[in-house]
């Protein structure tokens, strides 16, 4: 929201020295949110003027585009040569001129060039490029009263003039209006605020023909009509620029009236052309298959959810947030009809996002609009068209309907000061609630009915913020809470911290994801149909329609994360995310839908934990290019599966867990590298090089290795105990075993492991060989290092090698293991 400060000074009375950063100081003391005081002009330097085109030139080029070599008054004694390549200009209009040496926006500095043949002595500008708007199809024509030829084309536009650029937060949409922030500029310097008070007719309902069928969606419909506008008519050139500073575009007097005062008052207007109506106006909701063409020109399949106002020949209008083609007013437009409306907000916001179309009035009907302005609004628009258009207004105010009366709240008169550690006395929470608009009686317990312009105070804690905030954020006292004693991380937390030092340290990079996903990464993985991993849950109401899913996995958030890096340059990339996934229950019973306004029974919130889907939280890597550079010291090592089984590993290691690796094949790894992380005698995850298919259908480096594994199954580790170290040498002896080539390394390690009992200290694989003319067809060799010890002597060979033997023993019973000779 764009407000210029003299817009405001017309409802509360700004002292002459307060400038416009001290005003924006005050709001922020009172939650609102600015972004930046600024003004037009800080961009532009140098001499931008009003010019008037005396006459030009089309010359058709050979690129095929149509230039004009403009002769433009400027308010010298001879006009201006300029080249343009606008064409939405007539003989005799008013332009703004950047003469050489001028600078616009962006530092563009202005100059006298060649172009297309001529000496361009200037540059005739755009809304965009003065920095005032977004539209770049034409230049920017002013009003014919706006000023004569050399008049500083800043003033007339009013950019020398000071705006407040404010992020309106959901629940202060009254703040989306001039008199909403002058009222929170009254309250923020305790000055007097006034406000808009015209005298409306009676209602009699013969302003134009209304009827309402869904009082629920549409709870007050009012109606004026003017007739006799003069389609010549422009916008005042003050309304234009305060239009412009406000981030609007000017198009005519009628569409600019309207929006005008939705600016001002915060009630959005609709104008129809009355000579294109047929029949009287209703709301109602939309039939299934009725199509809208709405003002963009885009023909839209209505909802049977979404509100309409028709006529006989069918919707002319998208209620709330955009009207209809068939019935816009344009330039041969002179009777109009006004509609100020108050839609329900829900409605509206599920519409725009039905139709992927948001609009100024959706953002306010959106938030709440107040419903006693309504009125107003139209009183004040049509004494616009009457003064600026020629316009006579019709006799008759139409009114549909009626706005429910706001509910009283108790609020005990020493709670705000209670709650804010503040005292905070009666009178002083009677003044603050009256200021904001609110009625108050009582003693003790204050009878507070709110204002029709703030929706969104319903409860006391509401009004406590109300009276807090005008009091003064800054106030409230700073005391840093008391930790209970005796609490810290739990298990589990620490688990989780342990581990992700420990993949730190080795070397990888943590990332937080978002948790949604598109569908077609199952089809990407190329998940079976029955995997359980393509049940995953629907967003209602997700952020992006791309991505309505909850993640099954961690790995798409982290591939493509991956591949945003690559894409930016980052080739060398190791990177790991510990998080949720979500399953959910194949047996989960229908959800219920609790009541907003009370809590939910003891049985619903049963059924909604029933429902919900299980979350275990998963730990995953994935990793690409180099693990070790090369240099002078010798060739680099790209990443491939051993580095993810690493990983793994590295995760098992820090949670102080017996981790085995076997050969395993599964979605979206490529099937001969990939490896099943088993823990206690159960696949807890897999790691490995993603399949090269996979590796396509993302857009990832080639060879690209992840790893995934669900850490609650790993029990956190007791506290740890120091081990006992032996200070007598270790034997070290090495066994190579020729096993079947399909034998897995791990089962051939267990054995070993069991067989060598007590004295074995460990035991490590650091070779594989194979050769069909050595050690026959289908099989291979393992070679097993090692290390014995005792804790209480010196061990002879013979007990050491008799714990190997026992070892090779078991392993021989168990695989078919045989020494290799």
């Amino acid at each position: 929201m764009r407000a210029p400060v003299s817009w405001l000074a017309e409802f509360v009375d700004l002292p002459p020295e307060l400038s416009a950063r001290e005003l924006g100081d005050a709001l922020v003391r009172v939650g609102l949110e600015i972004e930046k005081v600024e003004s037009g002009s800080d961009d532009v330097s140098g001499p931008i003027v009003v010019g008037r085109v005396v006459a030009f030139d089309d010359e058709p080029q050979k690129n095929g585009k149509t230039i004009r070599w403009c002769q433009v008054d400027v308010g010298q004694p001879s006009p201006r040569g300029i080249v343009c390549g606008a064409h939405n200009f007539a003989v005799g209009d008013l332009v703004v001129v950047a003469l050489p040496g001028a600078v616009l926006p962006g530092g563009f500095a202005i100059g006298a060039r060649t172009t297309y043949g001529h000496v361009s002595d200037g540059m005739i500008c755009s809304t965009r490029e003065l920095g005032i708007g977004e539209d770049h199809s034409g230049i920017l024509v002013l009003p014919p009263d706006s000023a004569g030829p050399g008049a500083d084309a800043l003033d007339v536009l009013g950019l020398r003039e000071a705006v407040l650029d404010m992020a309106v937060t959901p629940d202060r949409g009254y703040c989306l209006s001039m008199r909403g922030l002058a009222r929170e500029a009254s309250a923020a310097l305790g000055l007097p605020f006034h406000d808009l008070q015209p005298e409306l007719p009676p209602v009699d309902g013969r302003a134009y023909a209304v009827s309402v069928d869904d009082p629920q969606g549409c709870d007050l419909f009012s109606a004026r009509a003017v007739t006799g506008l003069d389609p010549a008519a422009g916008t005042p050139a003050w309304m234009a620029a305060r239009l412009r500073l406000s981030g609007m575009r000017p198009i005519s007097l009628a569409v600019d009236v309207a929006n005008y005062v939705m600016l001002e008052t915060g009630q959005p207007l609709h104008t129809f052309d009355r000579a294109k109506l047929s029949g009287p106006i209703g709301v109602r909701r939309a039939q299934p298959g009725e199509k809208l063409t709405t003002l963009d020109d885009v023909v839209r399949v209505l909802d049977p959810d979404d509100l309409v106002v028709t006529d006989d020949s069918g919707p002319i209008a998208l209620a709330g947030v955009m009207g209809g083609a068939s019935t816009d007013v344009d330039a041969t437009t002179t009777d109009i009809v006004l509609e100020a409306a108050h839609w329900h907000p829900a409605s509206i916001a599920r519409a725009v996002r039905r139709h992927k179309l948001p609009s100024e009035a959706a953002k306010r009907f959106e938030r709440g609009v107040d419903p006693a302005i309504a009125g107003v609004a139209l009183q004040r628009c049509v004494d616009l068209m009457v003064q600026h258009g020629g316009a006579a207004a019709v006799d008759g105010y139409t009114v549909v309907g009626a706005a429910p009366e706001r509910p009283l709240i108790a609020l005990h008169a020493d709670r705000p000061g209670a709650i804010a550690g503040l005292p905070i006395g009666r009178d002083a929470v009677v003044r603050r609630l009256v200021e904001v608009g609110c009625q108050v009686d009582g003693a003790e317990v204050l009878q507070v009915r709110p204002p029709t312009w703030r929706p969104d105070l319903t409860d006391p804690a509401d009004l406590v913020e109300e009276v807090v905030r005008l009091e003064g954020y800054e106030l409230i006292p700073s005391t840093l809470p008391t930790p209970p004693p005796g609490r810290g991380l739990t298990e589990s937390q620490r688990l989780r911290r342990t581990i992700s030092r420990a993949l730190a340290s080795a070397g990888f990079t943590e990332v937080l994801s978002y948790p949604f996903v598109s569908p077609s990464v199952h089809d990407a993985f190329g998940l079976a149909p029955d995997d359980p991993r393509r049940r995953a849950c629907r967003l209602a109401n997700p952020l992006s329609d791309a991505e309505p899913e909850l993640r099954t996995s961690l790995l798409p958030g982290l591939l493509a994360t991956l591949h945003r890096n690559v894409g930016r340059g980052n080739r060398d990339l190791a990177l790991f995310e510990t998080g949720l996934i979500f399953l959910p229950k194949p047996d989960a019973p229908p959800m219920p839908r609790p009541s907003v306004d009370q809590r939910p029974s003891d049985e619903e919130i049963a059924a909604l934990d029933a429902g919900l889907p299980d979350q275990p939280r998963h730990v995953a890597v994935v990793l690409c290019g180099d693990v070790e550079l090369p240099g002078w010291w010798g060739p680099g090592r790209r990443a491939d599966w051993s580095d993810a089984v690493a990983a793994a590993r590295t995760v098992a290691e820090a949670a102080r867990a017996e981790l085995d690796v076997e050969a395993a094949d599964t979605e979206p790894w490529h099937p001969g590298r990939c490896a099943a992380l088993i823990l206690d005698g159960q696949v807890i995850g897999h790691a490995g090089e993603l399949h090269p298919r996979v590796i396509a259908a993302l857009g990832l480096p080639e060879r690209t290795a992840a790893m995934e594994l669900n850490l609650d199954a790993i029990a956190p580790p007791p506290p740890a105990l120091a081990p006992a170290l032996s200070t007598y040498p270790p034997v070290l002896l090495d066994v190579a075993l020729v096993v079947a080539a399909d034998t897995a390394s791990a089962h051939v390690l267990a054995a070993l492991r069991e067989g060598a009992g007590e004295l074995l200290e460990s035991v490590r694989l650091f070779d594989l060989y194979t050769d069909e003319q050595r050690l026959g067809p289908g099989l291979k060799s393992l070679a097993f290092a090692l290390r014995f010890r005792a804790p209480d002597r010196t061990l002879t060979v013979e007990e050491a090698s008799a714990a190997r033997d026992s070892a090779v023993a078991l392993a021989a019973a168990r695989v078919g293991a045989r020494l290799r000779t």
